[in-house]
């Protein structure tokens, strides 16, 4: 089942979170933003490096460009679609959710958002939208999460188990009965 089947509940779930959200198809022309995202979601990890400014900032582009290298070869035919606001005439991409689905899974691969707009109720919508889809169809919904990520006390609020912990990555499915099977 193709991914872009999700993108319609997942619009209407930022839709009923504030009218000037919206969701489109990432590009090669949101490559800047990507890296600025994942700089933005890991700056504090890594300032505990100690290392000069220049050499953090370089480095976290480095390792989101791998990443984006690593979704593409590893979840051919994803959805990887890019949360927007539109306020006074300009739309500013916030966040991003990926995600990829089968027959019977649907891997959220990522959801990230600037620090900024965190705590505003965005992630969770688009993950209850996600798993009230899922529900639906039948399937299962499953990610991949750090042990000391703050969206795990998210994860578990919203029912999702831990299937096996993967070294740096906890590996949860919803419903949690499916994900102890």
């Amino acid at each position: 089942m193709p991914a872009a089947d999700y993108r319609t509940p997942l619009a209407a779930a930022l839709a009923a979170q504030a009218a000037n959200l919206r969701l489109r198809e990432e590009t090669g022309a949101d490559a800047d933003f990507v890296v600025a995202l994942y700089t933005d979601t890991r700056w504090e990890e890594l300032r505990q490096a100690q290392w000069p400014e220049a050499a953090v900032r370089e480095f976290l582009a480095q390792q989101s460009r791998l990443q984006s290298d690593h979704y593409r070869l590893h979840y051919p035919g994803a959805e990887l679609l890019l949360i927007e606001r539109a306020e006074a005439g300009t739309v500013t991409p916030i966040g991003r959710i990926y995600l990829r689905a089968g027959n019977e899974e649907v891997r959220l691969m990522d959801i990230a958002l600037l620090a900024s707009e965190c705590g505003r109720g965005i992630g969770t919508a688009l993950v209850v939208a996600l798993q009230q889809e899922v529900a639906r169809r039948g399937q299962r919904l499953t990610l991949h999460v750090e042990p000391n990520n703050p969206a795990q006390r998210l994860y578990a609020r919203l029912g999702f188990a831990r299937i096996e912990n993967r070294g740096v990555y906890d590996f949860l499915g919803w419903p949690a009965a499916a994900a102890l099977s």
